[in-house]
């Protein structure tokens, strides 16, 4: 069992790391979507578009669309990396819990 332990907690250890990728790729995706947002917003405005209407249809753009995608798929990758962080750390509790119970017993 201790050997499971080891092999989740180097699994833990390469997830973590993968987790702080994918958070700066997550921001990265972040800011070039509200960049494009707010440079389109501005171009909207700039061609007279009345500013109860922009906030609509700013977002049908591809380009901003797009972006938006990409942000939410970096967004997923980061929380799916999050809840199998919170799995190994329940495995290894798991395994942890089954050795004290086995060396428990054998007093």
């Amino acid at each position: 069992m201790w050997g499971q332990i080891e092999e989740k907690s180097k699994k833990l250890d390469k997830a973590i790391q993968e987790l702080a990728t994918n958070g700066y790729d997550l921001a990265e995706k972040e800011k070039k979507y509200k960049t494009a947002v707010s440079q389109k917003a501005l171009e909207l405005r700039a061609n007279d578009t009345p500013v109860t209407l922009i906030n609509q249809i700013i977002y049908g753009y591809k380009e901003i669309a797009d972006l938006r995608f990409d942000r939410d798929v970096a967004e997923v990758k980061y929380n799916a990396n999050l809840e199998y962080i919170n799995v190994i750390k329940l495995q290894i509790r798991i395994l942890e819990n089954q050795i004290a119970r086995e060396w428990g017993n054998s007093k």
